[in-house]
């Protein structure tokens, strides 16, 4: 079993109520959660990223927190309080370029001795894209060819010096980048930092079967879980890749409690926590994109259908159509007899894994065994001390089992997840 650790906090299911909650921004808060993801032999931590502070209804959207300190910077501060954690930067192929990019991803492989990863995400976003040259042009389609043509760059760059140290020029021709010249920094340890991409859709699916070593998914039950692992797995042959060439891995939350029932309660009363009455109307808001604050969140939904041409939202990701989403929201609500905040709680919760100890790590281990993963990316509610109870209760068990690694075995993040060091193609 692989597991890894995001750092919590870009949207709101981070609990900020709770008296242990620090901050997003000191070197502290992201040095503990690194810290113990390395005490219990965590394969990496990840890092998100926001380009823009998200917008509601003209106002800066105050239940989220989207900015945050730049990623690569961090997790290089990292590397010096670490010794084997891989260490993974979500970064923006939209709006970066190749040689700059493959040289502070080199960079940092070089400074952690072989544990970068690059969460590769793209955006065809034109409210993100206003705070870059240039803009938000990209069609869906573009921005995946975009960054396959991208990361196809970068592994050229990082193979334009052989093994033994000696440095050739590159030249790379094609739809999105004419470059050619002499890349400034040796071949990286690991060969290639590690490729991960975020994204069910199926053109998310297919980039990462052709390019990519993870992919960080989510899927709410076992049978979903299956039926994208076999549909993921089965599009390597194509690319000459195999199965275990690309790990699965979808971001989880866990609630630990004394017995399951403990759990169970906690977990309620967290997604109380994250879920206020004001978010539980500004979660509709964003789906039905009208102003809905007359309404009353312990009240039934609205019956007045979405507005899909809406630009009351600004910088968030659309999950689906907002009438067909809508619709679904209704029938749940109808049948369950649930409220605003009821049903925004129980639509938007991610996949949970709720128990005590030993019945999370059976959990876990179910799901791997079933081939519905091959690990998990834990998300926890706090920051930055959400992961001890997990190391602390779960983790030694999931080694009692004889599923997960007493120690590391290998230096690299590539040996922490079983895959080869990329031939040099150079």
């Amino acid at each position: 079993m692989h597991l890894a650790t995001h750092f919590p906090g870009v949207n709101n299911t981070t609990v900020w109520a709770d008296p242990r909650s620090r901050s997003q921004i000191d070197f502290s808060s992201f040095e503990h959660l690194a810290r113990t993801a390395e005490r219990g032999t965590f394969d990496f931590f990840f890092l998100a990223e926001g380009l823009r502070l998200r917008e509601h209804n003209g106002r800066i959207h105050d239940l989220d927190v989207v900015g945050r300190p730049e990623s690569l910077t961090v997790l290089a501060a990292l590397a010096a309080v670490t010794d084997r954690l891989g260490l993974a930067a979500t970064v923006n192929a939209t709006f970066n370029e190749p040689y700059e990019l493959a040289r502070r991803l080199a960079t940092l492989d070089h400074l952690s001795d072989g544990r970068a990863a690059w969460n590769v995400v793209t955006s065809s976003d034109a409210f993100t894209g206003e705070n870059f040259r240039r803009g938000g042009y990209l069609d869906r389609a573009d921005r995946y060819s975009r960054a396959a043509e991208f990361v196809a760059t970068a592994r050229e760059l990082w193979d334009a010096w052989t093994p033994d140290g000696t440095p050739r020029p590159f030249r790379h021709q094609g739809q999105h980048f004419a470059i050619e010249g002499e890349f400034t920094v040796p071949r990286p340890p690991q060969g290639h930092p590690v490729v991960i991409q975020a994204g069910d859709s199926p053109e998310g699916r297919e980039f990462a079967a052709s390019a990519a070593d993870v992919i960080f998914t989510r899927h709410g039950t076992l049978e979903a879980g299956r039926t994208f692992y076999a549909d993921v797995k089965a599009r390597l042959a194509k690319y000459g890749r195999e199965p275990d060439e690309l790990k699965i891995m979808p971001g989880v939350t866990f609630v630990l409690g004394d017995s399951d029932a403990e759990a169970q309660e906690r977990a309620a009363e967290i997604r109380r926590q994250q879920v206020s009455p004001q978010t539980a109307l500004l979660a509709l808001e964003q789906i039905w994109g009208r102003d809905l604050s007359s309404y009353d969140p312990d009240g039934p939904l609205p019956d007045i259908d979405p507005d899909p041409e809406s630009s009351l939202v600004q910088g968030r990701v659309k999950h689906g159509e907002p009438l067909a989403v809508a619709a679904r929201w209704r029938a749940l609500s109808e049948e369950k007899g649930l409220s605003i905040r009821q049903t925004v709680i129980e639509t938007t919760g991610r996949q949970s894994f709720i128990g005590s100890p030993r019945t999370v790590a059976e959990q876990l281990t179910e799901f791997v065994a079933a081939d519905a993963a091959d690990g998990f990316i834990l998300v926890p509610h706090l920051t930055p001390g959400g992961l001890d109870d997990f190391v602390d209760r779960v983790v030694p068990l999931l080694r009692e089992r004889g599923v997960f690694r007493s120690e590391y075995t290998g230096p690299t993040l590539r040996s922490h997840l079983g895959l080869a060091e990329p031939v040099w193609k150079g």
